[in-house]
C-alpha cells in the first residue's frame, strides 16, 4: 500500500515511445480480479519562465471488451491520414525555417524608443 492508503496498481508489462518533447507510455496492469488491461499515458514536457521544467500528462484506460472497437478505429483512422497526406510531416513545427508567429511579427519599437530616446547625449 501507498502513504495514502489505496492500493499501487502494479505494472505487469510496460513500454515507452519517445517523441520529441512528448513521451508515451504504455501499460498493461491488474484488475483487482487479477484481469489486464491497458493504460496509454501522453507525457508532454512544457518549460516555465524561470528554466524549470514540468509535464502535462492524460491518461487513457482501455479495457480488453474494447480492445477489437479501438483496432479497428485506430487502424482506419492513421490509414486515412497517411492516404490522403501520406507519411511526411508537413507541421509547420517540423520545418528546418520555422519560426513562432511572434517571432515572424515586427516588434513595435517607436513607444519603446521614446521611453529611452528622453536623455540626450550632451547630459552624458
Amino acid at each position: 500500500m501507498s502513504d495514502n492508503g489505496t492500493m499501487q496498481k502494479e505494472e505487469i508489462f510496460s513500454k515507452v515511445l519517445r517523441a520529441g518533447r512528448r513521451t508515451y507510455f504504455f501499460d498493461v496492469r491488474a484488475t483487482k480480479a487479477n484481469d489486464y488491461y491497458l493504460t496509454i499515458t501522453e507525457s508532454k514536457k512544457f518549460t516555465n519562465e524561470d528554466g524549470s521544467f514540468y509535464y502535462k500528462k492524460h491518461k487513457i484506460y482501455l479495457y480488453k471488451e474494447d480492445f477489437e472497437g479501438f483496432a479497428e478505429i485506430l487502424e482506419e483512422m492513421t490509414s486515412y491520414i497517411v492516404n490522403e497526406k501520406g507519411e511526411e510531416v508537413i507541421s509547420e513545427r517540423h520545418q528546418k525555417d520555422f519560426k513562432k508567429d511572434y517571432d515572424n511579427e515586427e516588434v513595435e519599437t517607436s513607444s519603446v524608443a521614446e521611453k529611452f530616446t528622453d536623455i540626450s547625449f550632451d547630459d552624458i
